[in-house]
């Protein structure tokens, strides 16, 4: 069965996953969106892991403030190569990335990794991390995170 035209564009808008993988999803679930969904985040974690120990020395440092200036984080966020770290995705999930800190305090970077994600409760930081690494093809890492209140 082909992909349903309909179905693969509004998964597109959804995931920003490419083309492709959204209408192998789609064809390999009769065209049925949410197993389509549950493919592509099964493909995301083992193109994470398939990744896992590939070089990562580009990316980038992301900080939150909070708008009182009383809390604060930076998340050390890397990946194999510039052109993924001058992307604006990756760059937003970086920032996203640092206003979960900020708000949750994690103590490391699994306890981050299990963690309802703020803006959408639908799905934890692994899984918004697993759906980037799926996007992007490249071995990404959060290396390292902070969290600084005023007076701690």
């Amino acid at each position: 069965m082909s992909a349903d035209l309909k179905k693969l564009k509004s998964l597109r808008a959804e995931t920003e996953v490419s083309f492709s993988l959204i209408k192998k999803a789609l064809e390999e679930c009769d065209n049925d969106v949410e197993c389509a969904k549950k493919k592509l985040h099964e493909w995301g974690a083992k193109k994470a892991a398939s990744k896992a120990d590939r070089e990562t020395d580009q990316g980038g440092l992301f900080s939150y403030v909070h708008h009182n200036r009383k809390t604060a984080s930076i998340v050390e966020l890397l990946c194999e190569t510039d052109f993924v770290s001058a992307n604006d995705e990756f760059k937003k999930f970086g920032q996203e990335l640092a206003m979960q800190v900020a708000f949750t305090n994690p103590k490391d970077i699994k306890e981050l990794l299990k963690q309802e994600y703020i803006r959408d409760t639908s799905k934890t930081i692994d899984e918004y991390y697993k759906e980037i690494t799926l996007k992007f093809g490249e071995n990404i890492k959060i290396s390292r995170l902070q969290r600084f209140a005023l007076a701690e």
